[in-house]
């Protein structure tokens, strides 16, 4: 049966804030064991999965995919904005109990950190943090690995690329998968190096050495790159030179290789290698003469091009061209990342600042606009009991009671204000209904902003402004969302308001 990723698969144990993850199994007979199993533990729609932090329940179905289910808010619904509910969602809270575990075998600890960079959603980044060095757990491609950050390893998900370049001059990158065992999730470590298959592993398998971590196939990489092949013959035996003839051909193979994935270092390399082959003759020996003589105007191009990827760099840092930046500094760190000149390191340097500035920068407006989005979501919360407690007011002695009516429906006002676009349809029209019932026709006492004297019931107030936001500006929907991808004039993918992303792209948009 194929899961349905719509509902929610993953939940945590014992709290909101827990760290225990836990998977709901899919089908029906496999969930009647769970619950036997599970009689005494509660579930929660945990903080670190970027739930809402309420309980679930589970749900049993035959005829379709069995699944976690939050109990119902005041108003009969439930009330989440959690995106990522798939059987992948709890995978960096497996990552970081199997790598605590690992580490506690071998007598070492580490300090763990679900890092947001530029206000990435919880789980894409796990940092491990030792002494000296550490890893940084990519699960997905939402943050762009860095390669040459002193201290920090990426280990890259199964669905982040990596291009031909970085692992010829990395001899190997780390992957990560996670596979499902019953409830539990598995974790491997994966070798991949160019042209090769990835190698998989048991975290077992795996050591963390003075180069970092490491797996059986890091340690075949680096012998093969450091040391003489081990002679298969005995020592009676006399090992017969390698034929000019054979590897002439090799060479030229190596050649058009690194040459196809532009790799500057390796095609110098080769070139000297060509240079230091004895007794080649003939035919043979024009082809070797000939590829150097392309290699050698191969290269002045390439030095030509980067003399340029550096002036057009430069360009943009002065110019002030973040996507520029962005782009051009990845293109340097993957093809000149070598031998750099006094001024090319410097402009490098004065590149990655500029991004580090803009990165702290955006990290610093999407923490405000979670902040304010979490203001929006208590008050969301308060208008939603004070229309229960609206509904159950007693109809008897009707001047008090109606002076009580009164004075809860201010508080609705000045909590449906706070709420903005948290609020829906629905709950904005009865809102609008309590207040003329209260004969409230100006604007809520209190700190909140005026209501739209434009506004009237069940008009949508998506268009609201962000705080700080001046009238003409523009509105939030207005903004393409970076999170979920959600085109101007397109509602985000959550059941109500928007995603913080978006109100700090808002927020960088109408300085």
């Amino acid at each position: 049966m194929r899961g349905d990723t719509r509902q929610i698969q993953t939940a945590v144990m014992g709290g909101a804030d827990s760290e225990d993850p836990l998977m709901l199994p899919l089908e029906a007979i496999e969930l009647d064991a769970f619950r036997r199993r599970h009689v005494h533990d509660t579930f929660w729609c945990g903080l670190l999965l970027g739930g809402c932090g309420g309980r679930l329940t589970t749900k049993l179905y035959t005829d379709r995919v069995c699944h976690f289910a939050h109990h119902p808010g005041p108003d009969g619904l439930p009330h989440c904005g959690r995106s990522a509910r798939g059987v992948a969602s709890a995978d960096h809270l497996y990552v970081k109990a199997a790598t605590a575990a690992w580490l506690r075998d071998r007598g070492e600890q580490a300090e763990f950190d679900f890092a947001r960079p530029n206000g990435a959603a919880i789980g894409s980044v796990l940092d491990v943090r030792f002494e000296s060095r550490g890893l940084r757990v990519h699960l997905d491609g939402e943050v762009a690995p860095v390669w040459d950050e002193d201290g920090v390893e990426p280990v890259l998900g199964v669905s982040v690329p990596v291009d031909d370049k970085t692992l010829v001059r990395r001899w190997y990158v780390h992957r990560i998968r996670l596979d499902s065992e019953g409830t539990h999730r598995r974790v491997r470590i994966g070798t991949e190096a160019f042209a090769r298959e990835v190698a998989w592993f048991a975290l077992d398998e795996c050591e963390m050495t003075g180069r970092g971590l490491s797996t059986p196939a890091v340690e075949r990489i680096v012998r093969s790159r450091s040391t003489r092949p081990v002679s298969t013959w005995g020592v009676s035996k006399v090992r017969k030179a390698p034929d000019a003839q054979a590897r002439a051909q090799l060479l030229l193979r190596k050649l058009a290789d690194a040459r196809r994935v532009g790799s500057v270092v390796l095609v110098a390399q080769i070139c000297r290698d060509i240079a230091a082959v004895e007794r080649a003759e003939g035919e043979i020996q024009e082809q070797l003469s000939d590829a150097v003589v392309d290699a050698g105007r191969w290269l002045e191009i390439q030095a030509e091009t980067r003399r340029k990827l550096f002036l057009l760099l430069e360009e943009a840092v002065t110019a002030g061209n973040l996507v520029a930046v962005g782009h051009l500094l990845v293109m340097a760190n993957g093809t000149a990342g070598h031998d750099r000149t006094a001024a090319e390191t410097v402009i490098a340097e004065r590149a990655s600042a500029l991004l580090a500035a803009d990165a702290q920068e955006r990290q610093e407006e999407t923490l405000a606009a979670q902040q304010e989005a979490e203001r929006a979501r208590r008050a969301a919360e308060r208008v939603r009991a004070l229309l229960s407690s609206l509904r159950r007011l007693p109809t008897g002695r009707r001047s008090l009671g109606r002076e009580v009516m009164r004075d809860s429906v201010r508080r609705l006002l000045k909590a449906a204000d706070e709420a903005d676009s948290v609020l829906n349809t629905r709950e904005r029209e009865l809102v609008e209904s309590w207040k003329t019932r209260a004969g409230l026709d100006g604007p809520p006492s209190g700190t909140g902003r005026p209501a739209d004297k434009t506004s009237g019931a069940g008009v949508d107030r998506e268009a609201a402004l962000v705080p700080g936001q001046r009238p003409g500006k523009r509105h939030t929907h207005e903004v393409a969302c970076p999170a979920c991808g959600a085109a101007p004039g397109v509602r985000c993918e959550i059941p109500v308001g928007y995603h913080p992303s978006r109100v700090a792209r808002l927020r960088r948009s109408v300085r």
